[in-house]
């Protein structure tokens, strides 16, 4: 487990449209571009093995693609090369950060400033949501996957842990940018889980906004 002294101020970014990394969850990718070959290459040499995740933010006026404020960095935990040169990396989810400002310079790939504080709670244990009805929830998630046409193992399900649970889902599941983004900035698992519910009713209903589920 990495400690709040050895996140370093400046790491490498991937800005990955609709890719959602929470902290203590495992995200696959599939690297070819060559500027982020150099990324992974890069970050190995590193004892962190940091990248941060950062959803890309269109800025009117301005050329190129911005990023949102806060994204999540990732250990390389895993990792394996292709015979033609692609990899195949598993993240694991270390902790949420703030841009503080983008590197210029000579690199390939993006490098941000990142300041670390306010999410203390990233490092620590897993998080457990005192007031989640998870027959209810689950529920509400039969109907979705119903009206879906998805497929889930249920007894997993509801064995899960409520972070493992809640996070896993806000990640597989197809929400807008913005709707990611949302979750990745909830304050603790609860609100995410409200988050969660929110978007699973709104997506039921077609986009109408009354009667959602508190």
């Amino acid at each position: 487990m990495i400690k709040p002294a050895e996140l370093p101020q400046t790491i490498a970014i991937f800005p990955l449209a609709g890719a959602l990394l929470l902290p203590r969850s495992r995200l696959p990718l599939h690297i070819f571009e060559p500027r982020y070959l150099q990324m992974i290459e890069d970050a190995l040499k590193t004892d962190t093995r940091l990248i941060g995740m950062v959803q890309p933010n269109e800025v009117p006026g301005r050329a190129g693609t911005g990023l949102q404020q806060i994204g999540c960095a990732g250990r390389i935990t895993q990792f394996s090369e292709t015979e033609d040169g692609r990899y195949m990396v598993t993240l694991g989810g270390v902790s949420r950060f703030r841009v503080v400002e983008e590197i210029e310079g000579f690199c390939p790939y993006r490098r941000c400033d990142v300041n670390w504080s306010g999410f203390d709670r990233d490092l620590g244990e897993d998080e457990v949501d005192d007031t989640f009805d998870r027959a209810r929830f689950l529920d509400l998630l039969g109907r979705y996957f119903d009206a879906r046409g998805l497929s889930a193992d249920w007894d997993t399900l509801k064995e899960a842990e409520d972070e493992l649970l809640i996070n896993s889902l806000s990640m597989m599941l197809e929400f807008e940018d913005e709707d990611k983004q949302a979750l990745l900035e909830a304050p603790s698992l609860e609100t995410r889980r409200e988050t969660l519910v929110t978007l699973i009713e709104f997506a039921m209903r077609g986009g109408q906004e009354e009667g959602l589920m508190q």
